[in-house]
């Protein structure tokens, strides 16, 4: 039998790689997708939840990045404003570190450099008077508040996969690329099926390798590529501890080593802490938060804190390994953040592109940067398609920015059984897609069995129909993170659905 034919493969779903599918379906370009995980399995759900210039690159005089970091906040909130909305950061002036003037020189870099039009400026605080100073320990006289925006970055991925699907890509999870053998006109690939051990061929004009930590792995074994493979593999580790404070704000806090470290308010009972920078030697997948690390972030925090943050306090930690390129920083946090593209194109060879380094902020800029540098390498796409992205909704993001709590309003109003904090749950999950979850209910009863912290069987249906969700790993920690108040005994009920759904298809496909 023939193998399918697609302009464009891409392997691995993260962040990248759902974004350069989803611009590129939306051109018109026939695109497959296989991740041989979960949708954002790896460090695109392991990242400090971010949307932000990143103040502290500015340091290092990576100003393009900066800057298009910067524009990038307000384009993503427009088109997703269920998953990303504003936060003001509250930077305390430490004596003996950043003087003040510096500070403040950042900041005003940090107002301009981006074209700023809907998120507030940069203020200073009194932190004697002002909530910011409460939990604080005395002596912090000055901070410095600006702003950024929180971004449900797991969920982001997701939801570019689903658009470009939507749009007529194939995205395959739980698909490991075996082998790829360049030819003059396309790649062929063998993909394997984690759940059936069994393969298949297609073929693709234009391959790109945007497996993460795992870029150089699959160059070197798996496609067997002379391509340069400059990465270097960077721990960033988090903590989760019960709320340290009680206003909306977050905290970046500088340490004496120069390095800074965020404590963010999270899923409502929790304070998120992070990130460390260090080395990694090691199969990524086995990453996991070090005491070192634990110890250092406590620590860190409690510099700060009037109440000291503990070991003992830490209720969940995670763990990511950035794959960044190498350009021979002596330190990890040093490295720069921007993403480089490579590209293999040799005369008479289906062209390879690589993907390094990247960050949550800026990857539909990258993904628009990937369809330019192989400009010439694919089918003449739209256009008039050039730059679509960043006007175009993602599936439940079709309200305005400040419609959030309206939306709230709506879905409650047509659903009154739902209790508010549901309501708003289901709305900053799936946008207006919280509506086709609960669609024709009359009662909590009609939503089906409830497996505990709200999450019930007409919601795990939707995320195995519509988001490739097929574990309770990729609920409970992925898609949600109702994993922080579900007992062991719930989790392993949402594993046992999850096993009899996929068992009653098995059934149904051997009777057909």
């Amino acid at each position: 039998m023939a193998s399918a034919m697609f302009d464009l493969a891409i392997i691995g779903g993260g962040i990248n790689g759902c974004s350069i599918a989803r611009d590129a379906a939306g051109r018109g370009l026939s695109v497959y997708l296989c991740e041989r995980d979960d949708l954002a399995a790896g460090t695109s759900s392991r990242s400090t939840k971010l949307v932000h210039g990143g103040l502290r690159y500015l340091e290092h005089y990576e100003f393009r990045m900066v800057r298009e970091a910067l524009a990038e906040r307000e384009t993503l909130l427009s088109i997703a404003p269920h998953i990303i909305w504003p936060l003001r950061f509250v930077l305390p002036h430490q004596k003996g570190l950043r003087p003040a003037w510096l500070l403040r020189l950042g900041l005003f870099l940090y107002d301009h450099l981006g074209g700023r039009k809907i998120l507030p400026a940069t203020k200073t605080l009194d932190l004697r008077s002002d909530s910011a100073g409460v939990p604080l320990k005395a002596g912090f006289g000055v901070a410095f508040e600006y702003s950024d925006c929180w971004v449900e970055d797991s969920r982001l991925v997701v939801l570019n996969a689903m658009d470009a699907r939507d749009r007529g890509a194939t995205i395959e999870t739980r698909s490991r690329l075996v082998s790829a053998d360049r030819g003059p006109n396309n790649w062929t690939l063998r993909i394997e099926d984690a759940r059936t051990g069994r393969c298949k061929e297609l073929s693709a004009g234009t391959l790109v390798n945007t497996a993460g930590p795992w870029v150089a792995d699959v160059l070197m074994h798996t496609i067997r590529s002379n391509a340069a493979a400059k990465v270097r593999l960077v721990q960033g580790s988090h903590i989760v501890v019960p709320k340290l404070f009680d206003h909306d704000r977050c905290y970046i806090f500088q340490n004496g080593d120069g390095r800074i470290v965020f404590a963010i308010p999270y899923e409502g009972e929790f304070t998120l802490i992070g990130t460390t920078d260090q080395d990694y030697v090691g199969d990524p997948a086995a990453v996991a938060a070090t005491r070192h690390e634990i110890a250092y972030l406590c620590s860190a925090a409690s510099d700060y804190f009037e109440k000291p943050v503990l070991e003992r306090d830490v209720v969940w930690t995670y763990s990511g390994v950035r794959p960044l390129y190498d350009d021979g920083a002596s330190k990890a946090q040093e490295i720069t953040r921007d993403y480089v593209l490579k590209l293999d194109a040799p005369v008479g060879s289906a062209p390879l592109l690589s993907v390094f380094g990247g960050k949550i902020t800026t990857a539909r800029r990258l993904a628009e940067d990937v369809l330019a540098t192989l400009d010439g390498h694919l089918p003449e796409p739209d256009a008039n398609r050039a730059g679509w992205t960043a006007t175009s909704a993602l599936p439940g993001g079709d309200f305005a920015p400040d419609r959030f709590d309206d939306t709230v309003t709506e879905l409650q109003r047509r659903y009154p059984f739902l209790a508010p904090l549901l309501a708003r749950r289901l709305v900053r999950a799936y946008g207006t897609r919280a509506f086709d979850i609960v669609e024709g209910a009359r009662s909590m009863a009609d939503l089906g069995r409830a497996f505990g912290a709200g999450l019930t069987e007409a919601e795990l249906s939707y995320l195995a129909r519509h988001e490739w969700a097929e574990t309770a790993e990729d609920v409970v920690w992925r898609r949600t993170k109702l994993g922080l108040r579900m007992s062991e005994a719930e989790i392993a009920a949402v594993d046992a659905w999850f096993g009899d759904r996929i068992a009653g298809d098995a059934t149904a496909r051997a009777i057909a």
